[in-house]
C-alpha cells in the first residue's frame, strides 16, 4: 500500500495524562524517542499526521483544564486534530470522514493508552476495511491492578495487546517496519 494512502494517527498524547494519579515516568523517555521517531519520520515521508485528543466535560481532560494539548516534550505538526469522547478514535470525532475524504486505507496506531484507545482505535479501524499496524513501541501505557489483585506491568498489558491484536487485527511493527511500509515484527 502506498504512502499516499497512509496516515499516522497518534491518539490521546495529551497532557492530561501527567494529571491522572497513575501517570508514571518509568516507561516515557523511551516512548517519547519512538513516538518522535515515528512522527517525524511520517513527516519526511509525507504521510500525514493526524492528532487525536480524548475530551471529556470536567477534569483533566476537559478543553477547560488547558491540558488537551501535546505531551511535551513531543512535537507534532498535525494535517488535522480531532476530538473524541469515545475509546475509539473512529466513533463521533470526524476522523472516519477525513480518512475517505483524503483516501486513506492504511493507518499507523500510536499514542497512550496501548490496551485502551489505541487498541480499541485498531479494532475499529480493521472492522472498518483499514490496513493496521500497530506501532507498539510508539504507544505508552501505566501498570494496572485487576479485580483479582494481581497487579500487571505496563511491559505485560503492551504484550497482551500485541497477543491478541497480531495477525487477527493489525500487524505489530517498529517504527521503522511502520515507516518503510514493511513486514511484521518477528517474534
Amino acid at each position: 500500500m502506498s504512502q499516499a494512502s497512509t496516515a499516522l494517527i497518534v491518539i490521546d498524547a495529551q497532557e492530561s495524562f501527567r494529571h491522572r494519579p497513575y501517570w508514571s515516568d518509568a516507561d516515557s523517555a523511551a516512548y517519547f524517542d519512538r513516538q518522535q521517531a515515528l512522527i517525524d519520520g511520517a513527516d519526511q515521508a509525507g504521510i500525514p499526521v493526524v492528532q487525536v485528543f480524548h475530551v471529556e466535560p470536567e477534569g483533566a481532560f476537559s478543553l477547560a483544564s488547558g491540558w488537551v494539548t501535546a505531551l511535551a516534550p513531543l512535537r507534532v505538526d498535525a494535517a488535522a486534530v480531532f476530538h473524541k469522547t469515545r475509546h475509539s478514535a473512529l466513533v463521533g470525532s470526524g476522523l472516519d470522514v477525513w480518512l475517505t475524504e483524503h483516501g486513506i486505507r492504511r493507518l499507523l496506531i500510536s499514542g497512550i493508552r496501548t490496551e485502551q484507545c489505541c487498541e480499541t482505535t485498531t479494532r475499529h479501524a480493521s472492522d472498518l476495511g483499514y490496513s493496521v499496524d500497530f506501532v507498539s513501541e510508539a504507544t505508552l501505557t501505566f501498570a494496572m491492578r485487576d479485580a483479582r489483585g494481581r497487579d500487571w506491568s505496563a511491559a505485560e498489558i503492551r504484550a497482551r495487546t500485541e497477543l491478541v491484536l497480531d495477525q487477527r487485527f493489525a500487524r505489530i511493527v517498529t517504527v521503522e517496519q511502520a515507516l518503510a511500509g514493511g513486514e511484521r515484527l518477528a517474534a
